[in-house]
């Protein structure tokens, strides 16, 4: 289901791999042979009858499901599964140690960000050379100042199996430091304080609270969300003040509706705490004077339906990114006075029926917009007084631009993030009156890493309702050939409007060197090209996320990317229920899958409103409550469209502690796959028994699940495939 706002992106790539049909055995030797025949384990069987709108369903592994996760039986099963895969994949421990290897030899281990310059002092995080975490320090006035480590990571996370600090977050006078931290993986915090003077815990703990701290201007008063322990949803907005305990917060704002989600922020000028409104179809903002922390929160603008609308705050007036009579929005502006009657708003962009308005931020007397056109963003500057309006050039053929952070509205450069398949994370001031670009820093690939050796592209390929797909590829230029003759990994996703940019991913280049051509597939449900992308793959358009994926697959094949019988395909979350759904519909196309925290039964949960995030999402999904949305959602989900037929081989993951997608329907799917499917192919399920929806914490031990990953379909392939074609970096 919906990762928070940013969703997983490709930081929960997944891979896979298998048996190709029948008809296209490859020619290599097939070292899954070498595996040992081991029975699966096989889950009993427990029937629960479901009915609604005079229809039954019975689902024989409902048991599965523990919200305590305590139950014995069901941790014994996963246990069991577990254990499977070790003696399955038994054989591939060396390929696994060697891709391993080679995927923490590319990380620059003594990493560092770009400091940004926030009331005087200039913060940022490191690594060292073998920590896990981050180090997140600053410098009082200048980078050459002595370094004062705010909170060291590594340090926090000592006996612990998964660690995560979420926002930091440092009050005005920069005297104390909030941070978020969770211990399980479930997204369920506890925000702590430091002293920066004398370097002392406060007392004062915030527990079951989102990863968000916002300060109030007198340094004393901070707000945060505190979560409801069975949805998981962050409802409720908190007033803390330091030195109180935390019965006596106070409830400042609930949300009642619960298809809401609820987030805090603070203005870039320090003057406002915003409570954010989100759901599927109506957004807006509620505000705070920072200085009054004790007032109440007013809505800017009144939500209504249908509505989306954003905000940043300019000196006394508001910028306003909304949609309204503007599919793919338009930039408003207005004062306090107007601010909340949108028909005295003034227009500063108009809506473009071509253009998506993604993203913008505001200077003194220049606006920076992140624009998409055609599928590909752009960075546009903008002046506020005159006719001045440019756009800065980038080169790869196909790549990812973002804003980063620009907390000071005085400066004469905007900060953005750039990436591509073959450019690594890049940090760019990008001149308001100029759009020259400084480089301020580009992330190091160690080894033997050189971008000239691989293209990248960006092609369409037409859908069978004649729709065009956005398709971005990479792969080795010594390597390819395109004959037909290629493995190939394709990735998708096409929910929530969350957009697949062709980012840097320093783990594929062990599949490029092996000769796969890697590629990512921009699906309705995306907004690749923008809002009305989404809009067709979503409710009643669902399907063709699915049909869109197929056509992709079919389309490389027959241009020669890929070979017929080397297609594998990966998602996770709700690319996830994508895997799902194209193996029941194609299961042919694919030589094997990779189903990563995979969202597949979607009736059940969907109509379980107990379950973390379901009733948020049911303009996105559905509501099965209604029969027409409840006979469309069962026409494809994954669990229940499982049918007695031949699969290709699959390896599935989870979490145990997963917030987004409970841990019982990928392993009620499996469970059900195992019992239904009519192949010999493998079928694997591994649950990381201490962490959640985003895996492993740490940069380097959750390459150990992508090794997994990558030897899984790589030892399907054969002998051909296990060596990486490492070159002299001196040719």
């Amino acid at each position: 289901m919906k990762p928070q706002i940013a969703v997983l992106a490709m930081t929960i790539l997944a891979t896979g791999c298998g048996k190709p049909a029948e008809e296209n055995k490859p020619t290599s030797p097939d070292t899954s042979a070498l595996a040992p025949k081991v029975a699966p384990p096989v889950a009993k069987k427990v029937p629960h009858k479901m009915e609604i709108h005079g229809h039954e369903r019975v689902d024989p592994y409902y048991w599965m499901r523990d919200d305590s996760r305590s139950d014995p039986e069901m941790l014994a099963h996963l246990e069991a599964e577990n254990s499977y895969v070790d003696q399955i994949m038994q054989h591939t421990k060396p390929l696994q140690d060697a891709l391993y290897e080679e995927m923490v030899g590319r990380l620059e281990k003594d990493k560092s960000s770009v400091p940004v310059k926030v009331r005087g002092y200039w913060y940022y995080s490191r690594y060292e050379s073998d920590g896990e975490y981050p180090i997140h320090a600053r410098k009082k006035g200048s980078l050459e100042a002595a370094e004062e480590v705010l909170l060291n990571v590594n340090t926090l996370a000592e006996g612990q199996s998964y660690f995560n600090v979420a926002q930091t977050a440092v009050s005005p006078n920069n005297a104390l430091l909030a941070y978020p931290e969770d211990t399980v993986g479930r997204r369920i915090y506890t925000i702590r304080f430091k002293d920066l003077n004398t370097g002392e815990l406060l007392d004062d703990q915030l527990e079951n609270a989102e990863g968000t701290a916002v300060w109030a201007n007198d340094n004393q008063t901070v707000f945060y969300i505190n979560k409801d322990p069975q949805t998981l949803l962050g409802y409720q907005v908190k007033r803390h003040k330091l030195g109180t305990p935390q019965s006596e917060d106070e409830v400042v704002y609930e949300e009642k509706d619960n298809t809401f989600y609820t987030f805090i922020s603070k203005s870039r000028d320090g003057s406002m705490v915003y409570i954010h409104h989100y759901s599927t179809l109506v957004k807006g903002v509620s505000a705070l004077d920072a200085d009054t922390p004790n007032g109440e929160f007013q809505p800017l603008h009144p939500l209504e339906p249908k509505h989306e609308y954003f905000v940043q705050k300019l000196g006394e007036e508001f910028f306003i990114q909304t949609n309204w009579q503007a599919e793919n929005f338009r930039l408003m502006k207005a004062n306090a006075e107007t601010v909340s009657d949108k028909s005295q708003w003034a227009e500063v962009i108009p809506h473009r029926e071509n253009v998506l308005l993604e993203d913008f931020t505001t200077f003194e007397g220049r606006l920076a917009v992140v624009e998409r056109a055609e599928g590909q963003s752009a960075l546009r500057i903008i002046g506020l007084s005159n006719e001045d309006d440019f756009e800065v050039g980038f080169n790869d053929p196909v790549y990812q631009l973002s804003l980063s952070r620009n907390p000071e509205v005085s400066s004469d450069a905007v900060r953005i993030s750039y990436s591509s398949l073959t450019t690594p994370n890049t940090i760019y001031d990008a001149n308001l009156l100029t759009g020259d670009l400084k480089l301020l820093k580009q992330d190091k690939v160690l080894g033997d890493f050189d971008r000239t050796r691989y293209q990248a592209e960006g092609i369409r390929i037409t859908a069978r309702d004649g729709k065009e797909i956005p398709v971005s590829l990479v792969y080795r230029k010594d390597l390819f050939k395109k004959d037909g003759s290629h493995p190939m990994l394709q990735y998708g996703y096409g929910s929530y409007g969350n957009t697949i940019d062709p980012v840097f991913i320093p783990s594929i280049f062990s599949l490029l060197d092996r000769g796969f051509v890697f590629s990512i597939a921009h699906i309705r449900g995306s907004q690749k090209l923008g809002r009305p992308w989404y809009e067709d793959g979503k409710m009643f358009n669902k399907k063709n996320t699915f049909t869109d994926f197929i056509d992709v697959t079919k389309g490389l094949v027959e241009q020669k990317y890929a070979a017929s019988d080397k297609v594998f395909a990966s998602g996770g979350s709700a690319g996830g229920l994508l895997m799902g759904a194209v193996v029941n519909m194609e299961p042919e196309l694919y030589r094997g899958i990779t189903a990563k925290v995979p969202f597949v039964d979607v009736v059940t949960t969907m109509l379980d409103e107990s379950i973390p995030l379901t009733v948020n999402e049911y303009d996105e999904w559905g509501n099965p409550n209604n029969k027409e949305s409840y006979d469309y959602m069962l026409s494809y989900s994954p669990y229940d469209q499982v049918k007695a037929q031949d699969y290709p081989s699959m390896l599935v993951t989870t979490g145990l502690h997963d917030s987004q997608v409970q841990y019982f329907e990928p392993m009620k799917w499996v469970a059900k796959l195992r019992d239904l499917k009519t192949d010999e192919n493998q079928l694997l399920f591994h649950t990381n028994m201490e962490a959640g929806h985003g895996g492993s914490s740490g940069r380097f031990r959750r390459n150990k699940e992508r090794a997994l990953e990558y030897a899984f379909y790589l030892d399907l392939l054969g002998e051909g495939q296990l060596e990486s074609r490492a070159v002299d970096t001196k040719q």
